[in-house]
């Protein structure tokens, strides 16, 4: 049995849809959702990890696409080096779920793992590349 970590971005007009039920029920995968962040009439994310024999990973993926869900690998992990931290907030702006932010009393730069979604946008946006991708 293969693993693969996925993050899936859904748009509006899919957040409603069983998409992840056909995921079992068709290519009989076993799916964990590690991370997700789904309001309705808005863009949807989920990280998930998903269990098969790799050619059914490999059809479900294909399907996700068929769907215009957005796929990419979350073969990673982010992690930050908050002591040398400077807090000048250049990865707040990339960070959609707002898994990184600036406390609004210290402006000191708080990370949230639960919310961060494994994009990486935030890897590239830190000047001091004070945040890398593990795994």
């Amino acid at each position: 049995m293969a693993k693969k970590k996925i993050v899936l971005t859904f748009p509006p007009e899919r957040v409603e849809q069983p998409i992840t039920y056909h995921l079992v029920k068709d290519y009989d995968l076993i799916i964990n959702i590690m991370r997700a962040e789904v309001h309705e009439e808005e863009t949807g994310l989920i990280v998930l990890e998903l269990e098969g024999p790799e050619n059914k990973i490999d059809e479900g993926i294909a399907y996700l696409k068929n769907q215009d869900v957005g796929v990419q690998e979350a073969a990673r992990d982010i992690a930050l080096n908050e002591d040398d931290c400077i807090s000048c907030g250049a990865c707040t702006a990339v960070c959609r779920p707002r898994a990184l932010h600036l406390n609004p009393d210290t402006f000191e730069l708080e990370f949230d793992k639960d919310r961060c979604i494994l994009c990486g946008l935030c890897v590239r946006a830190c000047p001091l590349k004070l945040i890398e991708v593990k795994f």
